[in-house]
């Protein structure tokens, strides 16, 4: 037996709100598939598929032996991880005094996170030499947000083919394109995310900030 978990999860919302999924992949110590699963949330957020593809795959994983997450959700991770803790001191408000967001998904991960070696690695999303997990459970939510239908190893469904390339190539594809007199702001050619955890559509206004494309406003924003 395995003496450690290595997963991935991932959500995925077709607008923000819209048709939303999770999915997550569970591989073994060798970073090798075993098993995966995607289920359908109907109308949701995005920030809601990602911390509801977390709470499943903890749900789903063995709480005694250690896990690694991979996760391309800055959102998530920085919930569980770092601000989790200062929301449960000021009684589930942010720093700004406003009830978190989310607040029932990210009480029952905390829940299923104590006494647990779970060690969460940031991943960069739709890199043809990204993560394979990742990317694969990427595919995975994204096809069960359009179709709506739960899938996975115990539907008898196959491990979703990532579509990196493709997904790549549009998306430099569009965003090297110069924004001339918009102060760097131009229109997505195609869909995407957000570093701060928020999808963007297609012909929204994204600009380039240190942490690459996304909303205007999070060019330089931190998270409180």
């Amino acid at each position: 037996m395995s003496d450690r978990i290595i997963a991935a999860c991932d959500g995925a919302c077709k607008g923000n709100p819209g048709p939303a999924a999770w999915a997550y992949v569970v591989a073994d110590a060798d970073g090798i598939p075993q098993r995966w699963e995607a289920g359908p949330l109907g109308r949701a957020t995005n920030n809601v598929a990602e911390l509801t593809a977390l709470e499943r795959l903890l749900e789903a994983t063995d709480p005694a032996l250690p896990l690694e997450v991979r996760m391309d959700s800055q959102y998530a991770m920085n919930a569980v991880t770092k601000w989790l803790p200062g929301w449960k001191r000021n009684g589930w408000k942010t720093a700004a005094g406003k009830p978190v967001a989310n607040q029932e998904l990210v009480v029952r991960i905390d829940s299923l996170l104590a006494g647990r070696a779970v060690d969460f690695v940031y991943v960069a999303a739709h890199r043809i030499d990204g993560d394979r997990l990742n990317a694969i459970a990427d595919r995975a939510a994204s096809d069960a947000a359009s179709s709506q239908q739960a899938a996975g190893t115990a539907h008898g469904g196959e491990l979703p083919v990532p579509d990196q390339s493709v997904r790549t190539a549009a998306r430099t594809a569009s965003r090297t394109t110069k924004a001339r007199g918009t102060g760097g702001v131009i229109k997505a050619k195609f869909p995407g995310r957000c570093h701060c955890g928020r999808s963007y559509a297609a012909k929204d206004p994204i600009a380039r900030g240190p942490q690459g494309w996304g909303h205007p406003g999070c060019r330089t924003a931190v998270p409180a």
